[in-house]
C-alpha cells in the first residue's frame, strides 16, 4: 500500500485507564473511523444498549447500526458536516440486536491523535424522553408533536419574516440532521425539481391569493444524496394580518415515491405496447386527435404513414409465432430510431404500425416514410426470413384535416404500396393528382 494512503485502524488508540473511565458513563460512546464509518471502539454502554458483546460492536459501522444513514455517499456528506462543526448533533434510530429501534440523540466531535483523524460520538438513549415529551408540553405543542410523529414531515412558514420551520421528521426524510436545513423558503424551493417548480409555485401563489381553498401539489424534491423523492405536499394559510394578508402557512409533506413509481409504471403499461415498447393504439389515437386540434388552431400541416410488414402471415406460418414476435420487435426498434424526434411511432395492431408527423406536408411525409423503409431494409434484409415493409402516406393542413379522411387516405395508399409490389412508399391515387 502506498505510504500516502492511510492505514486501516485496527485497534483503539485509547489507554486502558481511559477505557475503564468511559465504561462508567451512562451514555454510549463510539470511536469512529471518518473514512469508512467503521466503529473502532465502544464503551460498555455502546454494546450493551444494542444487545451486543464488546467484540460484536467492532464488526459494525454507522451504516449498519444507524437506521437513518444510508450508504457511503450520505456518510461522506455527514462526515464533512462533522468536520466543519465543533459539535454535530443528530437525532436518529439505532438498530437493536433483537430487532427493535432505539431512539438516540448523537453528538459527534472530531479530533486527531498520532496523526490520525477520529470521530467521537456520544449517543444518548432518548426513548423515555420521546415517550414523555407530550406530557411536558401544553395542548398545542402536544398536538404539534402528534402530527409530527404521524406524518412524514411538517413545515411552518412565517410569511413576513420568510422563516420556514422544517420538522425533524421532514429533515430525516430528506437525509439531514436537525441543525442543518437553513429555516428559509429558499432551502425548500431550490431543491424542488426544476421541471416541477413552475406548477408548484403557481399553485402556492393561487392559494395565497385566495383562488384556491388550500395549497396541494405532487412534485419531486432532492434529498441530501442528490436523488429525487416524489412527495405529496399540502398546506393552508392559518393566520392573517390585520389587513387580511397571509401571515402564516402550515403544511404536511408525505413521501409518495413508492406509490408514484407504481403509478408511472401502470401509466406506461396503459400507453405502451408490451411487445414492442412503442405507443399502443390507444395512446396513438389520443396523440393524433391532440395534434389535429393543434393544427386546426395554428393552421399547420399534419402527416400520417401506415406501415405493414410484408408477408408477415407467412413468417408466422413457416417460422412460428416466436420468430414473428421477434420480427415485430426488430421492425419497431428500427422505426422508432428512424423517425424524427417530433414524430410518434406506435403499433396500431398485428403487424401494422403508424407514424404521426406534426408539421409535415405530403412531400415531407414521403421523405420520412422512405427513410423508414430504407432503414428497415438495411437492418433486416439479411434476416431469416428477410424483412421489408410497405408504407402508405397522407397529409392535410389546418382546418382541412379530418381524422377519418386522413386515415382512410393513408390506408388506401398502403393498399397501393402492397398492390404495386411491396417494399415501397405510396400515396393515395387522389393525392397523386
Amino acid at each position: 500500500m502506498p505510504e500516502s494512503e492511510p492505514q486501516p485502524i485496527r485497534k483503539s488508540p485509547l489507554l486502558p485507564g481511559a477505557e475503564a473511565l468511559f465504561d462508567q458513563l451512562a451514555d454510549a460512546v463510539y470511536l469512529i473511523d471518518p473514512d469508512t464509518s467503521n466503529i473502532v471502539w465502544g464503551n460498555r454502554k455502546a454494546w450493551e444498549s444494542l444487545g451486543l458483546t464488546r467484540e460484536d460492536v467492532l464488526d459494525h459501522s454507522v451504516l449498519s447500526l444507524q437506521k437513518d444513514v444510508h450508504g457511503l455517499p450520505q456518510w461522506s456528506e455527514i462526515a464533512r458536516a462533522i468536520e466543519a462543526s465543533d459539535c454535530f448533533r443528530f437525532i436518529g434510530r439505532h438498530r437493536h440486536q433483537h430487532g427493535h429501534e432505539v431512539a438516540v440523540e448523537v453528538n459527534t466531535t472530531h479530533f486527531t491523535l498520532d496523526g490520525r483523524a477520529y470521530f467521537l460520538s456520544v449517543a444518548r438513549d432518548i426513548t423515555n424522553r420521546v415517550a414523555q415529551e407530550s406530557d411536558a408540553h401544553n395542548r398545542e405543542k402536544q398536538l404539534w408533536f402528534a402530527l409530527n410523529e404521524a406524518s412524514d414531515g411538517l413545515w411552518d412558514w412565517e410569511v413576513a419574516t420568510g422563516t420556514l420551520f422544517f420538522s425533524p421528521q421532514l429533515k430525516r426524510m430528506l437525509g439531514y440532521g436537525p441543525d442543518e436545513m437553513e429555516p428559509v423558503l429558499d432551502t425548500w424551493s431550490r431543491n424542488v425539481h426544476p421541471e416541477d417548480v413552475p406548477h408548484v409555485m403557481l399553485v402556492l401563489q393561487e392559494h395565497m391569493q385566495g383562488k384556491r381553498s388550500r395549497y396541494e401539489a405532487e412534485y419531486r424534491i432532492r434529498n441530501r444524496n442528490g436523488h429525487y423523492l416524489w412527495v405529496h405536499d399540502r398546506g393552508r394559510v392559518c393566520e392573517y394580518t390585520a389587513d387580511g394578508k397571509p401571515a402564516r402557512v402550515v403544511g404536511m409533506v408525505q413521501d409518495i415515491s413508492n406509490r408514484k413509481q407504481l403509478e408511472l409504471l401502470l401509466q406506461e403499461h396503459a400507453s405502451n405496447d408490451p411487445l414492442t415498447g412503442l405507443a399502443n393504439r390507444r395512446e396513438g389515437s389520443t396523440y393524433l386527435q391532440a395534434q389535429i386540434e393543434l393544427c386546426h388552431r395554428l393552421n399547420l400541416p399534419l402527416g400520417l404513414a401506415f406501415i405493414d410488414i410484408d408477408h408477415f402471415k407467412a413468417v408466422n406460418d413457416i417460422y412460428g409465432h416466436l420468430i414473428g414476435d421477434q420480427v415485430l420487435q426488430q421492425v419497431a426498434n428500427v422505426v422508432k430510431h428512424a423517425v424524427r424526434a417530433s414524430d410518434l411511432a406506435c403499433r396500431w395492431g398485428g403487424e401494422e404500425f403508424i407514424v404521426i408527423s406534426p408539421n409535415s406536408t405530403l412531400e415531407n411525409m414521403r421523405l420520412v416514410a422512405e427513410k423508414v423503409r430504407q432503414a428497415v431494409q438495411a437492418a433486416l434484409a439479411d434476416n431469416t426470413p428477410p424483412v421489408t415493409i410497405s408504407l402508405g402516406v397522407a397529409a392535410a393542413s389546418g382546418l382541412a384535416i379530418n381524422q377519418t379522411s386522413l386515415m382512410a387516405e393513408a390506408d388506401s395508399a398502403l393498399y397501393w404500396a402492397k398492390h404495386n409490389g411491396r417494399n415501397r412508399v405510396e400515396t393515395a391515387p387522389a393525392a397523386r393528382g
